[in-house]
């Protein structure tokens, strides 16, 4: 009997010591680069201070499931870098942030983390911008927040109810007992297997940038906590989103949402589509040929989004035209 159960029990074993060895690589590779800060738990960011030369008021960003801060730096920070105080942040329990309460198992609770986190920077306002789950935090955030929003920039978010549920791993890693089994032996080996075709069907239809993978860092996700706490994000959203995207209607801020119309990730139809009926006076920027990645793909029109919600003039339609160009010329 005891020879049966050891027979069972070293393979997971060594599952899971095979899985602690990856996830402290994945650290090593991928090591923070933001700030700790203690907001009842700790969140992590990186903060730049508002530079001399600033013509658009701070701004926030919040990455999508399975992600981490490191990709929306790989998009905005460069091309931003001396217009604007920025805050780029690990939502709570993903990169190098705290879970914290139970609260943050929605984008309300994970909203206010952010609220507070921008009190202890200084930030009185700020253009929050989110990207697909993201989305959901800065839709939160603009009616939980308003005195706190200066403005909203939609990412191919994902913000409205759909038809069917979520993939079958994100309810293993979720259920009682199984679920931690899953997260420390199995997540890994299986998530390596899928983190090639997962970020390429990210970008599809377009091309995955070369370097994506070993810049933003995606693996983090892998580590057994970090992907409990994305699955629980993710089996909750569908029930959260039918009470709550009622409530856009009480959005004020000035809001842009863009989106491809090849989005197999996040429906545009129901999404952004659903955010544009919902909040009065935005404007839905749809660009062709883009699928769940706007913010890589067209980050042109994105800072021109940021520009008009500042008061800058701007033709975001001519300017997703442009970008459908250039594309198709990339493309050719």
């Amino acid at each position: 009997m005891l020879a049966e159960l050891s027979t069972l029990l070293a393979p997971l074993a060594a599952a899971i010591g095979y899985s602690s060895y990856k996830a402290r690589q994945f650290e090593r590779t991928h090591p923070n680069i933001g700030e700790l800060t203690d907001i009842g738990y700790l969140i992590n960011a990186v903060h730049v201070p508002r530079p001399d030369s600033a013509d658009l008021p701070p701004l926030v960003f919040l990455h999508g499931a399975s992600g981490n801060l490191l990709d929306q730096v790989g998009a905005f920070l460069e091309p931003l870098s001396g217009r604007a105080e920025m805050l780029f942040v690990d939502r709570p329990g993903h990169g190098y942030s705290e879970r914290g309460g139970p609260e943050n198992n929605l984008p309300s609770g994970q909203a206010d983390a952010i609220a507070a986190l921008m009190d202890k920077h200084g930030i009185e306002k700020a253009i929050i911008v989110g990207h697909s789950f993201g989305g959901a935090i800065a839709a939160a955030f603009g009616v939980r927040h308003p005195d706190k929003t200066a403005g909203l920039l939609f990412l191919a978010p994902a913000t409205h109810p759909w038809p069917g549920g979520i993939d079958w791993y994100y309810h293993a890693a979720t259920a009682p007992i199984v679920g931690w089994i899953f997260n420390h032996a199995f997540v890994v080996p299986l998530g390596l297997l899928k983190l090639e075709r997962g970020t390429i069907n990210v970008f599809h239809p377009n091309p995955r940038p070369v370097d994506y993978v070993a810049k933003t860092g995606p693996s983090l996700v892998l580590r057994p906590d970090t992907f409990h706490h994305n699955a629980s994000d993710l089996a909750r959203l569908l029930s959260y989103l039918k009470v709550q995207s009622p409530s856009y209607a009480r959005i004020t801020a000035p809001t842009v949402i863009i989106t491809g119309d090849s989005d197999a990730i996040v429906w545009e139809h129901l999404h952004s589509q659903g955010l544009a009926r919902d909040i009065p006076g935005s404007e839905l920027v749809k660009i062709r040929g883009v699928g769940h990645k706007p913010d890589y793909l067209a980050t042109d029109v994105a800072i021109a989004a940021l520009e008009k919600i500042a008061g800058q003039p701007r033709d975001l339609q001519a300017a997703a035209r442009a970008a459908e160009k250039r594309l198709a010329h990339q493309r050719a």
